[in-house]
């Protein structure tokens, strides 16, 4: 067997007395009230904010980040922070986000695991919230998100950005909040959660579920290698596959063996790889309640359908799709932005890379933030 420290930890969140890295904490006091019906007695939100806000806060930009991300957008690696920063070729001096020109802010989504209140988080008697943390849908992690807006004293985003997940609640935002969007940008996303969408999640959501160190998501005080590791690899290896593209992943590994003597193939290997990375930097809890909050996705909801939702976007707007998406296709993106009438046709991303590529390809993102910028 492995020694204790090769085994993943119960969780991979940031936890109270872990380095806090560059992130900044608003505390939130008061009940914020979900729309699912549940309740939140005040929450914590995690942030990193690049560049300085200009005296009429007019220069703020607002990044949104995916699933499996968090606040760390730009920076290298190190306490507190596992990983580079996943945005990082976009933000900095002299970069589409300039921060010689805007103030960038990254909050870690509500419900995650990296310092924004989540099922992780301790509850206000000190133990972890888990099976007892409420549902949550994107628009009370947007109204979370104008809490720590309010707080840093910014009326009005100069752009709102996001790919995938992030992109929801870019849309969100300029939906449920168009006053307060100057711009946006919306790539590799959709209006609604299609049936393929929340297909491909059932079955990571099942895999976390069966897992028996999952614990009914009470599993916080598990010791290294007994917490649901093993239904978080599969979740991830499941979904991993989905952000990439067939013929990426035939040029790449093929049929070829990882190696001499190791009966995987290179593509399982792969799969492997980036199963074992998120397990010892993320919460099984945490992504079960933002697959959710994804598969109920829909800014038609309670609006009179998506086109009446998407009627009151008056940000400028961008809608971007990858070419080779077959998780979020590109019809979902020329549909969205037929649907806003500030958006113009839907830009391409041309990519091998899949739905990951709104994280790759820094050339052509660029030029889509510059293009709301400039």
């Amino acid at each position: 067997m492995s020694p204790a420290r090769d085994l993943p930890p119960a969780t991979g969140a940031w936890r109270e007395g872990d380095p806090p890295g560059r992130r900044q904490f608003l505390t939130v006091p008061g009940e914020l009230r979900l729309e699912a019906g549940g309740s939140l007695p005040g929450y914590r939100v995690a942030y990193e904010t690049w560049g300085k806000l200009n005296s009429d806060a007019s220069n703020a930009v607002l990044i949104e980040h995916a699933l499996t991300g968090d606040s760390h957008a730009a920076g290298p690696a190190g306490p507190g922070h596992p990983s580079p920063g996943w945005w990082d070729g976009l933000i900095g001096p002299g970069r589409a986000l300039d921060t010689d020109e805007v103030f960038v802010v990254v909050p870690n989504i509500l419900g995650g695991c990296q310092g924004t209140t989540g099922p992780s988080s301790p509850d206000p008697d000190g133990k972890p919230w888990g099976s007892r943390f409420p549902r949550l849908t994107v628009r009370d992690q947007v109204v979370a998100e104008a809490a720590l807006a309010d707080a840093l004293g910014i009326e009005r985003w100069a752009l709102v950005l996001g790919g995938s997940m992030g992109g929801m609640r870019a849309l969100e935002w300029a939906v449920g909040l168009p006053a307060r969007v100057d711009a946006l940008l919306v790539v590799a996303s959709t209006a609604a959660a299609s049936a393929e969408q929340i297909a491909w999640a059932a079955p990571q959501l099942h895999a976390i579920r069966s897992d028996p160190g999952w614990r009914g998501g009470d599993y916080y005080d598990a010791a290294p290698g007994e917490g649901p590791h093993v239904g978080l690899g599969i979740a991830r290896r499941i979904a991993h596959v989905t952000y990439r593209s067939e013929p990426e992943l035939s040029q790449r590994f093929g049929r070829h063996r990882q190696a001499p003597g190791d009966d995987r193939y290179a593509v399982e290997s792969y799969l492997d790889h980036h199963a074992d990375k998120l397990v010892r930097r993320f919460d099984a809890n945490s992504y079960l309640l933002l697959t959710e909050s994804m598969n109920d996705h829909d800014v038609g909801r309670d609006r009179g359908g998506v086109g009446q939702a998407l009627s009151r976007v008056t940000a400028r707007t961008v809608v971007a799709g990858v070419d080779s998406d077959r998780l979020y296709p590109p019809y979902q993106s020329r549909d969205l932005a037929a649907g806003i009438a500030t958006a113009g046709e839907a830009a391409v991303i041309s990519s091998p890379y899949g739905h990951d590529s709104f994280l790759i390809e820094t050339p052509q993102l660029s030029a889509l933030v510059k293009s709301l910028l400039g």
